[in-house]
């Protein structure tokens, strides 16, 4: 998977590169952005319908209940603050540094959203951090579970349901599979609204500073 992601970046950004050069940068800009929304709208369409069609993960998530909720919203919560210190520590755009972080880890969504309200270069960075969280999370699992049995969970964000989830499930036992699942799908559910959030607060409170 990892092969196909880095060939895609290499084609993207060659090409982008070739259209800048040629003196077409704002066709290739147009294209860009209608690009950006049909992948959105087709990633989560795609993400809607599988949701739908696994009645298995819909079975579990009814046994669990409202608990669901508890591990999912403090794991976003804590994503959005840790953009918020990295922003002041880095001095960065803190709305964008927030909007990055709030992608829990879903990598294909954060960029190219974040990247449609901040730029190119924050949805590169959206999609490079939540990229690279997942991988550490998979990395460091043996000395996260060490922490906590369910560090590597909120470590996870949005990926415990899918990629990251058969190692949870190895290192921090098979009771650790619904909490796991369930907070990494409920994640997926909430991330596309976080980032949207945060960027709409962002841009509220630019909107209220004086000139």
């Amino acid at each position: 998977m990892i092969k196909y992601i880095l060939a895609a970046l290499v084609i993207g950004g060659t090409t982008g590169y070739l259209v800048n050069y040629s003196g077409n940068a704002g066709a290739g800009g147009w294209i860009v952005d209608y690009l950006f929304n049909g992948s959105l709208l087709v990633l989560l369409f795609t993400m809607g319908l599988s949701f739908g069609l696994d009645r298995e993960a819909m079975h579990k998530l009814r046994q669990t209940g409202l608990r669901i909720l508890v591990v999912p919203l403090a794991v976003i919560l804590g994503s959005i603050l840790a953009g918020l210190v990295s922003g002041l520590i880095l001095r960065l755009d803190l709305t964008a540094s927030m909007a990055v972080t709030a992608g829990c880890g879903w990598y294909t969504l954060d960029g190219p959203m974040v990247g449609q309200v901040y730029g190119a270069e924050w949805g590169a960075m959206g999609f490079a951090v939540n990229f690279t969280r997942e991988l550490l999370t998979i990395i460091t699992i043996t000395f996260l579970v060490r922490i906590d049995k369910y560090a590597p969970i909120a470590s996870g964000g949005a990926t415990t349901m899918d990629t990251t989830l058969p190692v949870i499930v190895r290192y921090c036992g098979p009771d650790s599979l619904i909490i796991a699942f369930s907070s990494g799908f409920t994640l997926s559910l909430l991330a596309p609204f976080s980032i949207i959030a945060v960027s709409s607060l962002g841009r509220a409170l630019l909107s209220l500073t004086p000139l």
